[in-house]
């Protein structure tokens, strides 16, 4: 029951626990992937899912968290903590770099790798991986040119972006000129990434729901 409450949470109703999955991010994280198992399983009964739906799932799922991360740190941390830099009498950014950022950055950094993972597990399944990287075909093409950026990007996020990070949020040790110099290559790979997250949804969701080449 401890270990219930603690994954799903618990509040008080007319003096009872009522355990309400909603109340943590775990609970409700299990609502949602036990919903989607319904659906799903109902799909399958229907013959509407192939094979590949776990798939795609996932790499849906671990796409709109690694995007939806990409899009907070350019539309909302970094002119937040500009904003905090300039107002001298305000309380400063020191707190988004402690506890915000680091944790931003982990599910940043690994649902780009995971994402790509997905993403490559699928087209091996639909043996069109080949087909992707060599841009044969139309589909081959279409998703081909996503498959291209989506790889470009995790170079970036990973050999650019989060080592200069680490810099940045003094991780590792670096002096004031290299930390000058990591928040340029950082938010430039950042805004690459931003410019390139485009025309990479585009062509993924081309591949599947009307092919625009």
């Amino acid at each position: 029951m401890a270990l219930a409450s603690g994954l799903f949470g618990n509040f008080q109703d007319g003096g009872k626990n009522v355990m309400n999955p909603l109340k943590s991010i775990t609970g409700t994280l299990i609502s949602g992937l036990v919903l989607a198992a319904i659906i799903a399983l109902a799909a399958t009964e229907i013959g509407m899912a192939d094979s590949g739906a776990v798939v795609i799932l996932i790499h849906v799922a671990v796409g709109i968290t690694w995007i939806g991360l990409l899009y907070y740190f350019n539309f909302v941390q970094v002119p937040a903590m500009g904003e905090a830099a300039a107002d001298e009498g305000g309380p400063g950014g020191a707190g988004i770099s402690k506890y915000v950022a680091p944790r931003a950055l982990l599910w940043f950094r690994w649902s780009a790798l995971a994402t790509w993972l997905s993403g490559a597990t699928y087209l091996l399944e639909k043996q069109e991986f080949m087909n992707a990287f060599t841009l044969d075909g139309t589909y081959g093409l279409t998703i081909g040119v996503g498959a291209w950026l989506g790889t470009i990007m995790l170079f970036n996020v990973w050999i650019l972006i989060w080592p200069n990070q680490k810099k940045i949020l003094g991780i590792v040790e670096a002096t004031a000129e290299q930390i000058g110099t990591a928040k340029t290559v950082a938010l430039m790979a950042s805004r690459t990434n931003t410019a390139l997250s485009i025309p990479m949804m585009m062509s993924m969701v081309g591949a599947h729901h009307g092919y625009f080449l």
